[in-house]
This record gives structure tokens, C-alpha cells and sequence, in this order.
């Protein structure tokens, strides 16, 4: 199964503290938001993140594939 980039964002502008959470991901602060952006090997991985955004409080805005997009 070929890897793939997610684009997630959370309400909040998230501490560089909260980025070891997000592992392998990076991190970008935009207008009240936290846009995080990795490559995910599967379904599993990227559920793993979507329940640590749950477990530490976090409200998520949105979750998108960037299939041919580049990342940041």
C-alpha cells in the first residue's frame, strides 16, 4: 500500500511542546489554527493521530488526503 499525506487541522495555535505528540509530522501555526501535515504508511496510522488529537482536548477542524499536492 503506497504512503500517503494527510493534512490535518486543529482549533488553536499549538505549542512547539504539544509537536513530539505529532511525531514524523510537521507543524504550522495559521490565523488561530494548527496545520499539521505527515505521510501516513495506513488507515492505522492515521487513526492513531485522530485519537491523539482526542485524547489531549483537541477540536479537529478538518482531515484531507493531499494526493498529488505538495507538502510544506
Amino acid at each position: 500500500m503506497p504512503l500517503c499525506d494527510y493534512r490535518v487541522v486543529v482549533d488553536g495555535e499549538l505549542s512547539d511542546d504539544i509537536a513530539p505528540a505529532f511525531e514524523g509530522m510537521s507543524l504550522r501555526r495559521e490565523e488561530g489554527r494548527t496545520v499539521l501535515v505527515g505521510n501516513m504508511r495506513d488507515q492505522a496510522q492515521l487513526q492513531g493521530v485522530l485519537q491523539r488529537i482526542s485524547d489531549l482536548g483537541l477540536t479537529l477542524l478538518s482531515v484531507s488526503a493531499l494526493d498529488d499536492e505538495p507538502s510544506f
